[in-house]
């Protein structure tokens, strides 16, 4: 059984992302090992110095798991058992491949936003930085 890492990082781009691989693994025989992964972004640490540590943990997995609820609704609507992962982060592509390697999945599936060349270049793109990281197949889902 195939183990799928999707990141989401709740856009539409990324529930897209979900039903393309409804598509792929339309029988539930042939079902794949599905992990949702959200990086949240650590607070500024002005904040967090008046912010329990706890009440942040709680925070930002609440935030996850809503960037995760419509990926995990439609897989779970079509028989799978998607596996929700949140993770704080300020480096989403490195954070997507080192959990990857972490939880040994088989391939990457996820968004690109698909700005254009000049965009990309000038603000960086999580999905190409991920390609760059990966030592495993990316599939990226325009």
């Amino acid at each position: 059984m195939p183990r799928i890492l999707l990141p989401i990082d709740g856009s539409d781009v990324s529930t897209r992302v979900a039903a393309a691989l409804l598509q792929r693994y339309p029988a539930a025989a042939a079902q794949p090992e599905i992990h949702l992964l959200n990086i949240q972004r650590p607070v500024n640490q002005d904040v967090g110095q008046f912010v329990d540590h706890e009440a942040l943990k709680d925070f930002h997995r609440e935030e996850g798991l809503k960037a995760l609820a419509a990926a995990r609704d439609s897989l779970e609507y079509a028989g799978f058992a998607p596996v929700p992962h949140v993770v704080i982060d300020d480096q989403p592509a490195a954070a997507i491949v080192r959990f990857a390697r972490e939880q040994a999945v088989d391939e990457i599936v996820m968004g690109s936003h698909g700005r254009g060349a000049v965009a990309t270049l000038l603000l960086g793109s999580v999905a190409r930085e991920v390609v760059r990281l990966a030592d495993i197949p990316v599939t990226l889902i325009k």
